[in-house]
């Protein structure tokens, strides 16, 4: 027999005024949280109010309606709708939709209406801001509406746009919001859902993952050839870019890489057609060359155009300025941002006169070329009057000078095994001394000038310097009599980034800096040198000796004392590779060793704890997420630390702990003598 159901019965509406209403103590809500009361209010006025409000009536003590009301549910509703009143733009005896209730509890209304709301599920609202945009609401619209940035909006639109099957699977708690915005990057929807099966896999499913496997075919807008060609160019041209609106992006990544590629040739090639029409034998283009890509070749030396008496008076007058300027300013901890502008705008004007072009000899122009790259800021770079070796005049040498000229003078020649025989003094002149004569005597001066140099030191280091400067600044060096060598290797395996890193530009700018400061021809370079103070000759000295070093370990060179000489220089200079620009990278470093050294980098750099957090990740994964960690250490690989900071990046316990090298990867002294000298060398 089924059992029959009592029928319920609603609480009654009504619309009761404004006036009549009062908030309850029995309302639960006492602390504030969601949309604030004006902006309610405002919510209210535009649409009308969508909810009632849960009244009780107010009783006098004989238990008689009073005709007034409480309201335990739906307070901020109330206070909004006072807000308006309060303002005028609501009648104070408006009628408001009520719910009546007489029966239970008024705490228990108040609890009910705020925990029993279910609340919106967020795809839901990422598709109704979607169905807005859809029937024609701007996003600027859609957020003064909604009382949200526009960003916001942006952010639920670019939500609501990923793949539909990736929106169910999130519906369906199968993603986090985490991933699916990470998913957000990329708008092609094939690309999105390859990635999510190849996240079925993988033991890496966080974010960056997601967004690493969907970048990884583009290139970031902060890249060289991005900024050298124009982000606005690019997307003229039909290029995209892919931007990530829920975490900084750099300005996004462009997709199109073959478009881009291309641009970026058409460029440097028609920046180099206008190199070339200057005169120039050659042009070498590329977006960016190797480090030394000179080598061997000669700089030819041009002078720059000289400033008009107008010009020159105007930089005078501007520099007056700026040191008047910064005079003034020189004890302030901030500047007016008048005067920083202003010091901005001399700095330019300046800088503009100063970059003047150069002028180079025709005649070398029609033997040399330019090289024409990217800088690394993505601007244009010139290389201008670099002489290849091939393409030289041809210059006697110092032998075929001094032999002719003795031969000349002797008006006979001798052969080279029989000694000249020395003939009596004639009437018509002298002739020259016998070779051999001239050789002996000569070696007593040699001796006779080794010993005086020894003991004028200061003249020594002067003749070295000249000799050096002569090998680092000029094609021939044959103006020295001091046999003193310096080389500088030229690097066969080139590390990536290494042309454009800050130590390598410094490094060049200061030769250039250099170069500029001596004559142009070697025969004068004495008497230069003989001017300068004790301080620019050091500067100089020092500079010409950097060049010669090489530290670079190689398989087929292992160099063990001259290496552990290098460590030593390094530990008395106190060299510093985070301070020369250094940051260990997937790319450098991590993605090219072993699992085993990526863990043992982060035990030494964070601890055994974070180590254990990336252990069970792939290689790739491991080595983005030690890139992620160690940035903010001071953690180098060992072939890079200096011997005064090696002991301070290794922890206590990593020795036993720490995995094993690969075989063959520390054999850096292969045989036992090397060893053993090496040892004690670094000792």
């Amino acid at each position: 027999m089924m059992t029959k159901h009592q029928k319920i019965s609603l609480a009654a509406s009504a619309d009761i005024p404004l006036s009549q209403l009062s908030l309850s103590q029995s309302n639960v809500r006492r602390i504030k949280a969601g949309v604030s009361i004006e902006d309610l209010a405002e919510d209210i006025a535009r649409r009308g109010l969508l909810q009632g409000l849960s009244v009780r009536p107010i009783r006098g003590e004989d238990g008689a309606e009073t005709g007034l009301y409480e309201i335990p549910a739906g307070g901020r509703r109330f206070r909004a709708l006072e807000l308006l009143a309060k303002q005028k733009r609501l009648a104070k005896d408006a009628p408001v939709p009520c719910i009546v209730r007489e029966d239970g509890i008024a705490e228990e209304d108040s609890l009910a209406e705020n925990v029993q709301r279910a609340p919106l599920h967020p795809l839901d609202q990422f598709r109704a801001f979607q169905a807005l945009r859809e029937k024609g609401q701007s996003e600027e619209e859609i957020a003064a509406v909604f009382f949200v940035s526009v960003s916001i909006v942006k952010q639920r639109l670019k939500l609501a746009a990923v793949s539909p099957r990736l929106l169910d699977i999130y519906a369906e708690d199968g993603l986090s919001l985490d991933q699916l915005m990470a998913f957000t990057v990329s708008d092609n929807h094939e690309r999105q859902e390859q990635v999510f099966d190849s996240l079925t896999h993988a033991y890496d499913k966080q974010p960056h993952a997601i967004r690493r496997m969907l970048t990884e075919h583009t290139v970031r807008a902060s890249d060289k050839r991005a900024r050298f060609v124009g982000l606005d160019a690019y997307v003229e041209a039909g290029g995209t870019i892919m931007r990530d609106l829920f975490q900084s992006d750099e300005g996004g990544w462009l997709q199109d890489v073959p478009l881009l590629d291309m641009m970026v040739d058409e460029a440097l090639r028609e920046a180099g057609d206008r190199v070339l029409t200057e005169g120039w034998k050659w042009i070498d283009v590329a977006p960016s060359f190797a480090y030394g890509h000179s080598y061997g070749m000669r700089r030819v030396r041009g002078e720059q155009e000289a400033l008009s008496e107008e010009q020159q008076e105007t930089r005078d007058t501007l520099q007056a300025e700026l040191d008047q300027l910064e005079a003034d300013y020189a004890e302030a901890e901030e500047l007016p941002d008048e005067i920083d502008a202003r010091l901005g705008e001399i700095e330019t004007a300046i800088a503009a006169m100063d970059e003047r072009p150069m002028r180079y000899d025709p005649q070398e122009m029609a033997r040399a070329g330019a090289f024409i790259s990217i800088d690394a800021d993505g601007s244009l770079r010139i290389e201008r009057g670099y002489m290849r070796p091939e393409d030289e005049p041809p210059v006697e040498s110092e032998a075929e000078e001094t032999g002719d000229a003795v031969s000349m003078q002797a008006g006979a020649t001798s052969s080279p095994n029989t000694e000249q025989t020395i003939e009596p003094v004639e009437e018509d002149g002298i002739r020259p001394l016998p070779d051999r004569l001239v050789a002996e005597l000569t070696a007593y001066r040699t001796i006779a000038l080794r010993d005086a140099l020894g003991t004028e030191p200061d003249i020594a280091f002067l003749a070295a310097l000249h000799a050096l400067a002569l090998r680092c600044f000029y094609h021939y060096a044959l103006d020295s009599c001091l046999e003193l060598d310096l080389k500088s290797a030229h690097f066969s395996a080139q590390a990536p980034g290494l042309a454009d890193s800050n130590v390598a530009r410094a490094l060049e700018d200061r030769h250039e800096q250099w170069q500029q400061a001596l004559p142009q021809e070697p025969e004068q370079l004495w008497t230069e040198l003989s001017g300068w103070d004790e301080a620019r000759h050091k500067s100089l000295f020092a500079h010409c000796v950097g060049l010669s070093v090489n530290a670079v370990i190689e398989p087929y060179s292992r160099r063990p004392r001259a290496i552990a000489h290098a460590d030593m220089l390094a530990a008395t200079i106190g060299l510093d590779m985070h301070g020369a620009g250094w940051v260990t990278t997937a790319e450098n470093y991590f993605g090219r060793v072993t699992k085993a050294r990526i863990l043992q980098a982060v035990r030494e750099g964070c601890g055994e704890h974070q180590a254990v957090l990336i252990e069970h990740l792939k290689k790739d994964d491991m080595a983005a997420q030690a890139e992620t960690l160690l940035v903010e250490t001071d953690w180098l690989p060992e072939p890079l630390r200096t011997a005064a900071a090696a002991a301070h990046a290794e922890t206590p316990g990593a020795g036993n702990d720490s995995p094993s090298a690969p075989a063959g990867e520390d054999d850096m002294i292969a045989n036992a003598e090397g060893e053993q000298d090496y040892a004690v060398a670094a000792e």
